[in-house]
């Protein structure tokens, strides 16, 4: 049962990264904010999520595992990363690893402090 939450939850993940990436396709920019976008909001959501559904198993297969696993991408954003390396964008390669890392640590707080808030 919960392999099929986990299964459910990481393909509407998955449509939802999607969608937002076909939305900000066009954005021109250097940095990938469609990736840190998503990355960000996972995290919230992962922080949120496991303050308030921390009993119930059942629940966190499905929206933790499973929705926020397919929603958030380490794998993008490790290609992205080495694109920029690659193509020597090592100052815009610095940005996004460092928004990344500190937007997404503060967010996964920020969803933890506002679960204790609810």
């Amino acid at each position: 049962m919960r392999i099929l939450l986990v299964f459910l939850g990481g393909g509407l993940g998955s449509v939802c990264r999607y969608a937002v990436s076909v939305a900000m396709a066009r954005s021109g920019s250097p940095l990938p904010w469609a990736t840190l976008l998503v990355n960000v909001l996972g995290c919230l959501l992962i922080g949120l999520l496991a303050q308030t559904l921390a009993r119930d198993s059942v629940l966190r297969a499905l929206f933790i595992a499973g929705f926020c696993g397919g929603f958030t991408t380490f794998s993008t954003f490790s290609l992205e990363c080495l694109t920029m390396w690659q193509a020597q964008q090592f100052g815009w390669l610095a940005l996004y690893v460092g928004a990344s890392f500190v937007l997404g640590l503060t967010a996964v707080a920020g969803g933890i402090a506002l679960g204790r808030l609810l």
